[in-house]
């Protein structure tokens, strides 16, 4: 539906689609009051807040750190495969790498190792347990939403500590212990920052996080922009459990892809190699960014392939092109009444064969190297990046979309130079869901896995 948009009336009425009330109450319970549970002007505050974190001056700052754990990463997978090929479960490791670039470059605050049998942090736990649990709450999520303005937090807690359900138990220890965190890493930033600047660059990230760069721009802001506690509470958790999902899914889909198309993992290999030699080592930003082939390889791919939205007063949408009603008439918009839900098929988005011709579903790097066809360019698809929904679009497009870019290129720019990736004897399917999750379509209540074939690469290492 998005997709029919006008460029007007998306910049006209942008802010009349929003989250859904049930999606900022949950975001509101989990995360706290930050930039996924805001609405109105205190979203407004808080993207005006966030936004210069996220600027290119500071994303070229946070390329050392990107590469300093995956080189971690790196290292871990060449002790598996240095002496023969190996079948390695790709999705946990890139879901683990994701957490700890987004701890250190985002919160300067180190999760894990990335060594083979470090033990998991709590945090990276309860990450991981927070949407399977809450898929098993759904009904109560749907039809019981209106507790959780019942009295009192405190209230509320006595009455979940008290109910005999395992479920809303557990939810409570998750939040319990990504809230716990976030305040031990906020007070520990804070210390430092009062000690100086040389307790600031003995911290991980050397004040160069978005977390530092936050606090920062927060003590200097007037009384009215700034954020309360917690508000930079909110940020910390909904920015990192934004970041590590939607990252490692999308990571996992590129090697996926890799290893099934071996010749444009040959090519892109060829390109980071080149690039390496140049340099003598890690792809410094400005060159990384611009790599032509690395940036056609994961352009389209998203870590979820659906939203939805809320309309919060009546509006019509425009068509992008006329259609036919059950009674004959020409239909050119659709009335939409308020509170309706609506669903955004980013996928379909991306991959409308009436945009981007028949060969849309098609995995085609090549297509990015090359104009594209008028008829993309001419439908104004409101997504921030290259004619897509991917990032979504509007106030509530995805205010990291240029941070995951960048940790995504890191990422595939040493592991590709360093190793190659195969299928394996095993059919991987995706679960398009919420989160993008790939699985073992032959095995009886498939468990979420990306087993991919891993062998070093011809000349390194030597």
């Amino acid at each position: 539906m998005l997709g029919t948009f006008t460029r007007e009336l998306r910049i006209h009425d942008q802010d009349i689609f929003e989250e859904t009330t049930m999606f900022i109450r949950e975001s509101k319970l989990l995360f706290g009051p930050g930039i996924l549970s805001s609405l109105g002007e205190q979203h407004r505050k808080q993207r005006k807040m966030l936004n210069p974190v996220f600027s290119i001056a500071h994303m070229r700052e946070m390329v050392p750190i990107f590469y300093d754990v995956t080189h971690k990463l790196r290292d871990t997978i060449l002790e598996k495969v240095k002496n023969s090929a190996q079948e390695i479960d790709l999705l946990p490791w890139m879901k683990r790498t994701a957490l700890e670039l987004i701890g250190q470059s985002g919160l300067g605050y180190s999760f894990d190792s990335l060594k083979e049998d470090e033990p998991s942090h709590p945090y990276y736990k309860s990450t991981q347990e927070l949407v399977p649990v809450a898929s098993k709450m759904m009904f109560a999520r749907m039809y019981l939403g209106w507790t959780t303005r019942v009295g009192p937090p405190k209230i509320r807690r006595a009455i979940v500590n008290l109910l005999p359900w395992k479920a809303a138990h557990k939810i409570r220890d998750i939040t319990d212990t990504m809230y716990n965190t976030s305040v031990e890493i906020l007070n520990s930033k804070r210390q430092a920052l009062d000690n100086g600047d040389e307790a600031v660059r003995n911290q991980i990230g050397q004040g160069k996080d978005i977390l530092s760069i936050l606090l920062r721009a927060n003590m200097s802001a007037s009384g009215s922009d700034r954020l309360s506690d917690e508000e930079v509470i909110g940020q910390m958790s909904s920015l990192t459990f934004a970041a590590t999902d939607t990252t490692s899914a999308a990571l996992s889909r590129v090697f996926h892809l890799l290893a099934k198309h071996p010749d444009a993992q040959a090519r892109l290999r060829e390109e980071i190699i080149e690039a390496r030699a140049r340099y003598g080592g890690d792809i410094p930003y400005d060159e990384l960014v611009v790599l032509p082939y690395l940036d056609a390889i994961a352009v389209r791919l998203s870590g979820f392939s659906i939203a939805m939205r809320v309309a919060r007063k009546d509006v019509s949408v425009p068509l992008s092109s006329p259609i036919k009603g059950t009674d004959g008439q020409t239909v050119t918009e659709i009335f939409v009444p308020k509170n309706t839900k609506i669903l955004i098929g980013i996928l379909a988005a991306n991959r409308n064969p009436e945009l981007w011709g028949p060969d849309s579903y098609e995995w085609k790097p090549e297509r990015w190297l090359e104009p594209l066809p008028e008829t993309v360019t001419n439908a104004r698809l409101p997504g921030i990046y290259a004619n897509l929904m991917t990032f979504l679009g509007g106030s509530r497009a995805c205010i990291g979309f240029k941070f995951s870019q960048l940790e995504m290129k890191v990422v595939l720019s040493l592991l590709i130079e360093s190793f190659k990736v195969a299928l394996p004897d095993k059919e991987i399917v995706w679960q398009m869901d919420a989160v993008a999750t790939p699985t073992i379509s032959d095995v009886p209540n498939p468990q979420a896995q990306l087993p991919l074939i891993m062998s070093l690469a011809s000349g390194s290492f030597s």
